[in-house]
């Protein structure tokens, strides 16, 4: 392909993170409609509670792993230093959950344990694998899996809910993606055991301890609200808010393809000193991850709840409220995502730490005071202070190292397209009311082309690019535009 490596990756990461969102999407109604929000809320809190055993056992030596690897030195001597590392944490993320057991009775009760213990076996192979080769620059490769992963995960749930198994099934749909996925890694994986020193065991801890506790703070952003709704209200109450929150990540598209494709370039350019590479990069990171996330978030808060009622029934409207809260997380997590990105690939894991302990710190106090008070909307008011405050945050520490900025007559002319596009579909909705799926499907395509096709006429430097990777990519570019 006569394409760039980084929009080469990018599009298949976009494609890749397009595709499984999509065939998500689609599983979840499907299983919102067949076992409802009860089971749905349970399998959440499954995914929940294997993100922090996971965590755990990675303890950021993943991270550091893709780091060091993708510096270029001693690639096998790191690889098989996190090797030999990571099988010795699984085991005691696995003794720590044992010991737990007693305590965590809405995993027990629901008869899901045992499948948590073999996830957490299983995620050891697979992490090994898609780390080394993410860090030796195959993010293609590793984005592919990751679609792998969801796919075979959605097929076997599926199965499993028409054969009866409930929220077993979706557990164990789980874990069969992990596996394949793993495999599929393994395949491409051309690193190869050798010698390694106390150094370079050294060099992992150096970075692997901010790395683990940075993804400590992550992990408080993605599941403390769930595990705490879980605790104050019921396992209907997170498979409802759960459902929300998986609507708006439609917005975070373009902002995880980048955050995954610049990750080991920034790395590369900050061990070249190339910190102008950074800087452009990072500022066209923030335009095309904004193009999808303001139209999301404006389209949302008009279409939102029969969006909720059509897609996943008359039970998940209750969410609409949080929902509109949610879309607004997403868009300050382009900011939160991509900066936090840089700081880490610059190595610079220390202040991303800070950072995020400041904001958690701030997200685990307003969850405990809202959620009893406010329910699912006040989780989602939660996450939406405290992920503003880790953006700042991060805005001030990269600022340091970089310069930070926005692109901003590309930001403002797509504002100002999804103000148009708001308009549009509002009027739409005036005239035809919003009373089947079909409508709404009409509504949200309306919307789109005028949006597209607004911004392609006011921003050429968009236009342009978009026009010239069409044809790379041989693609024909409409006569119209």
């Amino acid at each position: 392909m006569r394409i760039d490596p980084v929009q080469r990756q990018s599009l298949i990461s976009l494609g890749s993170t397009i595709g499984l969102t999509a065939i998500g999407f689609l599983s979840t109604m499907y299983f919102a409609h067949t076992v409802g929000p009860s089971i749905l809320g349970a399998y959440f809190l499954f995914v929940a509670y294997f993100s922090v055993f996971n965590l755990i056992g990675d303890g950021g030596f993943g991270g550091a792993a893709v780091k060091r690897i993708s510096e270029g030195e001693d690639q096998n001597a790191y690889f098989t230093a996190f090797l030999l590392l990571r099988v010795m944490l699984m085991a005691v993320s696995v003794g720590f959950l044992l010991v737990a057991r007693p305590y965590l009775t809405d995993l027990t009760s629901s008869g899901v344990f045992l499948w948590l213990v073999l996830a957490l076996v299983v995620s050891t192979f697979t992490n090994i694998a898609s780390n080394s080769v993410y860090g030796r620059g195959m993010v293609g490769v590793n984005q592919i899996s990751s679609l792998i992963d969801n796919l075979t995960r959605i097929v076997v749930q599926v199965v499993a809910i028409i054969l009866g198994y409930g929220v077993a099934g979706l557990a164990g749909g789980f874990v069969a993606g992990l596996l394949v996925s793993g495999i599929f890694n393994f395949r491409f994986l051309d690193l190869s055991p050798a010698p390694f020193g106390r150094s370079h065991i050294s060099s992992l801890f150096a970075f692997s301890f901010w790395t683990f506790l940075s993804a400590s703070g992550y992990l408080v952003f993605s599941y403390a609200d769930t595990i705490m709704i879980g605790h104050f209200m019921t396992e209907t109450d997170v498979g409802i808010y759960r459902v929300a929150l998986q609507l708006t990540t439609i917005a975070t598209f373009v902002a995880i393809a980048l955050h995954t494709t610049l990750y080991p370039k920034v790395s590369y350019w900050g061990k070249q000193d190339d910190l102008s590479s950074v800087e452009g990069a990072l500022a066209r990171a923030f335009t095309y991850s904004l193009l999808l996330a303001v139209p999301v978030l404006v389209g949302g808060w008009i279409l939102g709840e029969r969006l909720l009622y059509f897609f996943y029934g008359a039970s998940f409207v209750a969410g609409a409220g949080a929902l509109a809260i949610l879309l607004l997380v997403q868009v300050a997590s382009v900011f939160m995502y991509l900066q936090t990105m840089c700081l880490n690939a610059l190595d610079r894991p220390k202040d991303s730490f800070r950072v995020t302990a400041v904001a958690v710190a701030a997200n685990i106090g307003l969850n405990l005071l809202l959620i009893p008070a406010y329910g699912i909307v006040g989780a989602s008011a939660a996450t939406l202070v405290t992920m503003v405050l880790n953006a700042a945050l991060a805005h001030r520490a990269l600022s340091r190292s970089i310069r930070v900025r926005i692109e901003p007559r590309a930001v403002g002319n797509i504002v100002f397209s999804a103000l148009v596009m708001a308009a549009v579909v509002i009027g739409y909705s005036y005239i035809i009311p919003l009373s089947n799926v079909f409508i709404v499907l009409g509504a949200v395509a309306l919307g789109g082309l005028i949006y597209i096709l607004l911004l392609l006429r006011i921003d050429r430097g968009i236009h342009d690019e978009l026009k010239d990777l069409a044809g790379k990519l041989g693609f024909p570019w409409p006569g119209p535009l």
